[in-house]
């Protein structure tokens, strides 16, 4: 069983999909710790009620970021944790803690990386006009929003979508891929060759999302 520590800063609905996935049966994966910056993050409370433990670590008694992380990375190897995902952590990583966790650490990001980086996503792909966009699973590297992606979902861009709308289409398929991406680290089927995350799949049917979809 891959142990799996997860960082927070919200309400934790990806969370809560990791959570549910650990308890399936045969699932390869547990949850061992959450850690939030935040004391009223929303996601203590789900971890709290699947019995998992849980810890505060706010960057704000730091007086730097090297500090802040040093005291996650302590309570992270505390858990015994052999990978860290980041769901919904909103505070930018050093480059030393990357390095030192390299590809055990992981961050689900709603957009298809390498596009729209950073934050406002989904506003920012309308206002594009772009007609698909979802979300990537990846390997956390020092530069913000880069590393090998393991694994996308794609979803259509509606001509009637608002952020609102589109990040809620988006963010159901978060809650599918962050928990495959997990299964597939943990069953020691993902590798990491240059910048690349090699999934050891076979091969699936070559469809394509088309958007507008014209029907013909």
């Amino acid at each position: 069983m891959l142990r799996v520590a997860v960082l927070i800063s919200g309400r934790g609905s990806n969370l809560q999909s990791l959570i549910d996935a650990c308890r399936q049966e045969g699932f390869p994966a547990r949850i061992v710790g959450v850690i939030s910056n935040r004391a009223d993050a929303g996601g203590l409370q789900r971890a709290a009620d699947a019995g998992i433990e849980t810890a505060v670590i706010s960057h704000r008694n730091y007086a730097d970021r090297a500090a802040f992380d040093a005291a996650l990375d302590a309570k992270i190897r505390g858990f015994d944790a052999e990978l860290v995902c980041l769901a919904g952590f909103m505070r930018i990583l050093t480059a030393g803690f990357v390095e030192d966790w390299r590809d055990r650490l992981i961050n689900i990001h709603p957009s298809l990386l390498p596009a729209y980086k950073g934050l406002d996503t989904q506003q920012r792909a309308l206002d594009d006009g772009v007609r698909i966009s979802g979300c990537t699973v990846h390997f956390v590297r020092p530069d913000m929003d880069t590393g090998p992606v393991i694994i996308q979902a794609a979803v259509p861009v509606l001509d009637n979508d608002d952020a609102a709308s589109l990040t809620a289409r988006i963010l159901a398929q978060e809650h599918i891929i962050y928990p495959m991406a997990v299964k597939l680290i943990a069953e020691k089927r993902v590798r990491v060759q240059e910048n690349r995350a090699m999934v050891d799949m076979p091969p699936g049917p070559e469809k394509a999302l088309i958007s507008p979809s014209t029907g013909l």
